[in-house]
Formats: structure tokens, sequence, C-alpha cells
């Protein structure tokens, strides 16, 4: 069977594959490549150890399945992410708020930015499925070993240090 490349991009991800399945790999990848990454970013903090972590993703993806799909893809990053940090132990406990702080003002993106990327791994994962890839609970919970009410209490928790951090920033 012929054996093709494509373009540098895409050809890092999957070196040399089938003809026939060159098409699939590449719609998968242009399909998914947006999201592994950005949470693989967001949870480096780093966009050499995400690119190389994305690389990584969708060469395990496809060494092991002949068509990934976004669940896959999903699970397959978080192999990898364990294998950075600890995922699945909730870590944060923060107080209960006693005083309304006020993070409505213009915050900067950059602040935002830094706060997200100094919450633990686990909350800070989960936070990043529901808020901003919008995953309900039981989807987060299954990916990360947690229950429904774990994964709820993770992502408030989460928010909790969020406001708490952007409240310290200038």
């Amino acid at each position: 069977m012929a054996s093709i490349q494509s373009s540098a991009s895409f050809s890092g991800y999957v070196p040399q594959t089938e003809a026939g399945r060159f098409g699939v790999y590449q719609e998968v990848f242009a399909a998914n490549r947006h999201r592994i990454y950005a949470l693989a970013f967001w949870m480096t903090n780093n966009e050499l150890r995400a690119d190389e972590l994305m690389k990584q993703t969708f060469s395990r993806a496809f060494a092991l399945n002949a068509d990934p799909s976004a669940e896959f893809l999903d699970r397959t990053l978080i192999v990898g992410l364990r294998e950075l940090m600890p995922l699945g132990e909730l870590s944060l406990n923060c107080d209960v708020c006693t005083t309304r702080r006020n993070v409505r003002r213009n915050t900067m993106r950059v602040h935002l930015e830094l706060a997200i990327v100094q919450v633990p791994p686990t909350e800070r994962l989960v936070f990043l499925l529901h808020d901003v890839e919008n995953y309900d609970h039981q989807r987060i919970g299954q990916r990360l070993g947690l229950n429904q009410k774990e994964s709820q209490f993770a992502l408030h928790q989460a928010r909790l240090r969020i406001r708490e951090l952007l409240a310290t920033m200038a």
C-alpha cells in the first residue's frame, strides 16, 4: 500500500500512513486539534509542552484507533496528562466565602490566565472541561474517575480559587 506524507503541520502527527486512511486522520486532526492543544496548553502552561502533548495524543490515538472520536482523543489526552501531573485527586478546600469579592471589574485577560494556571490540576481540568468545553459533570467524572458530586465540588472549588486569585491581582 502506498505511504504518503502531508504538510509539515500534519505530518508530525501521522508521519506515514496508508493512502486510504490519510484523509480520515486529517479530518480527525483538523476537527480536534484546537481543543486538544488548548487543553494541553492550559494544563501545562507551556506552548512547547502543549505541542508535544498534542502530538503524543494524536500519535497514540491514531495508533490505537482507525477513526478516533473526540471522546477517544479526550481519554488519550488525559492519559498523557496523568503522566505529567496527578489527576483525579481533589486538593482544594477553599473556605466558605464570608465577604463578597468584586471580580466583575475589568479583569485583564492576563490576570485570568495567571489565575487559571495556579489552580491544582484536577480542579483546573474540571473547570476547563465544564466552563470552557461545556462538558457535563457525568462526562467529566467518567474521564477523571470522579463521581458527579466530586466533579461539581471540584468545579466550585476551582471557581472560588480563581476568584480569590483575581481579587488579589491589581
